[in-house]
């Protein structure tokens, strides 16, 4: 990933030291594992990332030492997925001689606003003194305050549904979406108007990809499984969310037919990459799925994205990103991601992208339905 700016960021830091070594960690006592938990092909929780962690911490336990799991995972994980595995590599009883703790990350990329210390942060741990000690901890670097929780399992089940509810909120607004769109009737104008009532969430249609949303509900449904319980509406959220790549090419497909543009050799422009606005991530985003679905039906697709690194989107996707500047009379322009770039581009800068019978899909509603008014352009919106 490109994170020179979070780098810029970490280097202003005082006493903070970086190492790949494992040797310079022997002088510490309390470690943060802070991995990446995705899942397979499956959807089945991809652990190894916290086993090796876990194997690493262990091998340098002594006694009094303390572990704190930050990486999302499912209720019970951190006690008994890696708890044994810190025992078998520290030679160490858990909660006698070393001690756990799970304090769930709470970063949004991107967001300039809701930043580390400005995030009120739930903490855990093995044990009473353990917790309040972990709390404390954190209460040292979050003037946002913390929020301490009865035991590891109690905060990883916070976390795992923080996301859970995201999904399936935004799996609601898309399923509605595609109904109002066989209804003639414009999305965005119908959620503004329901927003006017004090309790209606201000969930929006879209892609839903990165890292978290479209990864942790799998974590959740699978010790759902586990037990014995198949979970419905999570897995249903998951499907429909899953699907709106597809639902998009369908409907660019159509668009196409009703203007006279062949779909076999269309140019297409896909701004856009990211799995998220003004953010250099694109960890499981959902575009892949788009410019998939318009190859498949011969379209001829150009990429650009101007926080997206080329050379991560070569190695993850096999796509060659190009620069917006060396786009033109494309026959659609399907707009995946809502950078501030693009939200800032007025009628003429994207009429000269476009044909003269040419069609803006605006996934993430960036304009009005009015914006492509007295123009040829065709306007759809999702």
């Amino acid at each position: 990933m490109n994170f020179n700016r979070e780098l810029t960021e970490l280097e202003k830091a005082k006493k903070l030291r970086f190492t790949a070594t494992k040797k310079n960690l022997a002088l510490c006592n309390i470690y943060i594992v802070t991995v990446p938990t995705p899942v397979d092909k499956h959807n089945t929780p991809d652990m190894s990332f916290l086993a090796a962690a876990s194997k690493v911490a262990g091998s340098m336990l002594i006694k009094g030492d303390i572990i704190i799991y930050e990486s999302t995972v499912y209720p019970g994980a951190t006690e008994e997925y890696c708890v044994p595995i810190l025992e078998k590599n520290s030679g160490l009883k858990y909660n006698t001689e070393f001690f756990c703790g799970y304090s769930p990350e709470r970063i949004n990329p991107g967001d300039k606003k809701h930043t580390l210390t400005k995030i009120k942060k739930i903490t855990s741990g093995s044990n009473k003194n353990i917790a309040d000690f972990i709390d404390k901890l954190y209460q040292s670097i979050i003037p946002a305050g913390t929020y301490k929780v009865s035991s590891i399992a109690i905060a990883e089940a916070a976390k795992v549904i923080e996301n859970v509810q995201r999904d399936v909120n935004i799996a609601l607004i898309n399923e509605i979406s595609m109904i109002f769109n066989k209804l003639q009737l414009n999305t965005q104008e119908v959620l503004e108007a329901a927003g006017t009532k004090w309790n209606f969430l201000p969930f929006r249609p879209g892609l839903v990809g990165g890292h978290c949303i479209g990864v942790d509900p799998y974590y959740l449904t699978y010790k759902s499984h586990e037990i014995g319980y198949h979970p419905e509406m999570i897995l249903a959220g998951r499907r429909t969310n899953d699907k709106m790549g597809s639902y998009i090419v369908k409907c660019a497909i159509l668009e196409m037919t009703k203007v006279g543009i062949n779909p076999s050799g269309a140019k297409v422009s896909v701004f856009g990459l990211t799995f998220k606005e003004n953010c250099p991530d694109i960890r499981n985003t959902k575009v892949p799925d788009i410019i998939k679905q318009l190859k498949i039906h011969g379209c001829s697709v150009n990429v650009t994205d101007p926080y997206a690194d080329p050379i991560e989107a070569k190695n993850e996707y096999n796509l060659e990103l190009v620069n917006d500047k060396k786009i033109n009379r494309s026959d659609v322009i399907i707009l995946a991601v809502a950078h501030d770039k693009y939200a800032d581009m007025n009628l003429d800068e994207w009429e000269e992208l476009l044909n003269d019978n040419g069609i803006f899909m605006d996934v993430k509603a960036i304009n009005s339905k009015n914006f492509f008014s007295g123009s040829n352009i065709k306007y759809w919106q999702l």
